[in-house]
Formats: C-alpha cells, sequence, structure tokens
C-alpha cells in the first residue's frame, strides 16, 4: 500500500485495513466517509501518536486544520482534553461529513470538534492549549509558532512547502538544505522563547516533509 496516495480513502479500501487496532478501525471509518486522501490519514495519525507520548490534556487547537482529523484523533487517543477547535481560512465541505462519520463509531467526540473557518492570526489561544498543525504551508507555520508563543502554550508542527525566499534561513543554506536550514532556525528561535523542544520524524514513505517539532514552554 502506497501511503503517500493523494487518492481518497473509500469503502472499497476497507479490505486494507483488516485489524482490531485502533488505527485499523480509525482507517475503516475513514474509508466509510470517502473524502480524505490516504496520505493525510497516515500524516495524521504518524503525528497524534508521537504527540499524545508527549503531550496530554488541554484543549486542543488544530490550526490549517483541514479536514480537522488531527483534532478528532487527538481526542480519541486521550479522552481528559475536554474539547478540540479545527481553524481554517477554508474549511472543505466534506469536512462536516467525516465528522459525523466519525462520531457514529465513537459517539463521546459529538459536539467536542468545533470547526471555525477564520483567519489563523484572529483565534485567540490559551496558555494550557495544545496546539497543532500537520502540514500548514509555508510560511503558515512560522504564523502557527507566532500564535503559540505569544499564549506561551504547548505545541506540535509538520512543516511543509518552505517558502526559501520568504522564510528565514538564518545564514546556514551554504551547509544545509534551505528547508532543513529553515526548521533549524524555527528550533532556536523557540529555544530563544524559552521553549524545551523534541524532534522527531514520521516515515519519509508517507512524506518527504517529515521532521515533527514538539514543545513546551
Amino acid at each position: 500500500m502506497k501511503r503517500s496516495s493523494k487518492n481518497r480513502l473509500t469503502v472499497k479500501e476497507q479490505f486494507l485495513f483488516p485489524s482490531d487496532t485502533l488505527f485499523d478501525k480509525i482507517s475503516r471509518t475513514v474509508c466509510q466517509a470517502g473524502c480524505l486522501p490516504r496520505k493525510e490519514l497516515f500524516e495524521a495519525w504518524e503525528v497524534v501518536r508521537r504527540v499524545r507520548r508527549r503531550f496530554r490534556g488541554g484543549r486542543i487547537v488544530d490550526l490549517a486544520c483541514g479536514h480537522g482529523l488531527t483534532a478528532a484523533l487527538l481526542l480519541l487517543l486521550d479522552d481528559s482534553s475536554p474539547q478540540a477547535l479545527a481553524v481554517d481560512q477554508n474549511i472543505p465541505a466534506s469536512a462536516k461529513h467525516l465528522q459525523e462519520v466519525l462520531v457514529k463509531t465513537w459517539p463521546r467526540l459529538k459536539d467536542r470538534i468545533e470547526f471555525i473557518e477564520m483567519p489563523l492570526q484572529e483565534i485567540r489561544l490559551e496558555q494550557t492549549d495544545l496546539v497543532v498543525s500537520v502540514h500548514a504551508c509555508g510560511t503558515l507555520t512560522d504564523l502557527v509558532l507566532e500564535q503559540a508563543t505569544a499564549a506561551k502554550a504547548r505545541l506540535a508542527v509538520l512543516p511543509c512547502c518552505h517558502n526559501l525566499d520568504e522564510s528565514d534561513q538564518g545564514g546556514l543554506g551554504g551547509w544545509l538544505d534551505g528547508p532543513l536550514a529553515v526548521d533549524v532556525v524555527r528550533a532556536n528561535r523557540l529555544r530563544e522563547k524559552g521553549y524545551k523542544l523534541f524532534t522527531q520524524q514520521i516515515p519519509s514513505d508517507i512524506t518527504p516533509k517529515n521532521r515533527l517539532l514538539m514543545a513546551e514552554p
């Protein structure tokens, strides 16, 4: 199975997930919704299980949320988070359908995920929040980091689509690959703001943009 495929998962792919594990149950449910690219399922899962090993509880704030799957999975893996906000400037029309299908399988998700369509810089964050963003393109990742650190909240980002013309490479472009230089600068800025860093990678066969940056004050 090609985990990086951007093809939508449908009921025809349910047979790919036959086991009784939580991941396969989630995957079969996503297949029933018929609206999510395969790649997004695997990205969200690999990020969420690493984040929950490190951070528990708190309101979830999923910025540049897309279908909001990351928010839902974070609630499923740790029920001590009371609710989640899924925020994006343009939320896909199919996001509501995906959430409805997830709620049918896990009724405890009902009324705990609020979708908000607005520019990311307008969301008000709290220090107790857990701010996450999976593949916020280009400088959107920097905006997520700015919002989270301004609130002194815990955070986890999986950057992508690095814009080397706009993002700061910190003068490291002669030594490091450009996108890596950008992410190193991001990590250093978090340390300068008093954050403790946790750096990991999700499997590269899902996406080559696989650097996961987690941090807490």
